[in-house]
Parts: C-alpha cells; structure tokens; sequence
C-alpha cells in the first residue's frame, strides 16, 4: 500500500485534533475570564439599581456555554467526516492492493 494514502489518514487525524483545540480555544468566555464577567455583571446591575442574582448570572454562563459547545459539536462533527472521508480511501486503496 501506498505511503501517502496512511498520511493521508494521519493527515486527516491531526487536523481533527487541531480543529478541535482550535474550537476550545476560540469559545466566547475563557474560564481566564469568567471572574471578570461576573464582576462585570454585578457592577452592571449596581449601576441599573438592580439586584444582582446569581441565577441571572448562572442563565448568562450556561447561554454562553451552550454557543461554545454548539461551535465545538460543528467542529468535532467536521473533523469526524474528515477523518472518515481519509479513513475510507485509505480502504479503497487497500482493497485496490490485495485485489
């Protein structure tokens, strides 16, 4: 068998894994920036005479947690066919070989 259809795979595999920490890389609120936020939020409703809650607070993580999971559920979802796509040339050309 060919070398370059297993790099192929190999390929497809690294980019699933880069792809993937790029998507966590790139969610909207780093666990870095979470104390900011809520700091943020309590000086926002302080400003509007609000009180501030915490399950307001807890309602605005889990919306911005649900963005991120949904970006890396489309990443890992691309990554996967990818790698599927490689994973079944290299099976063509496998069974090209022993045929």
């Amino acid at each position: 068998m060919n070398n370059s259809e297993y790099n192929k795979a190999e390929n497809a595999v690294d980019n699933t894994e880069n792809s993937l920490k790029n998507a966590a890389d790139n969610t909207k609120w780093k666990v870095e920036e979470l104390a900011d936020r809520a700091k943020d939020y309590i000086n926002e409703k302080r400003a509007n005479d609000e009180e501030a809650r915490h399950e307001d607070w807890l309602d605005r993580a889990k919306n911005n947690v649900s963005d991120a999971w949904e970006n890396v559920k489309d990443k890992a979802n691309d990554a996967w066919e990818k790698t599927k796509d490689a994973a079944e040339d290299v099976k063509a050309e496998w069974n090209k070989k022993t045929n």
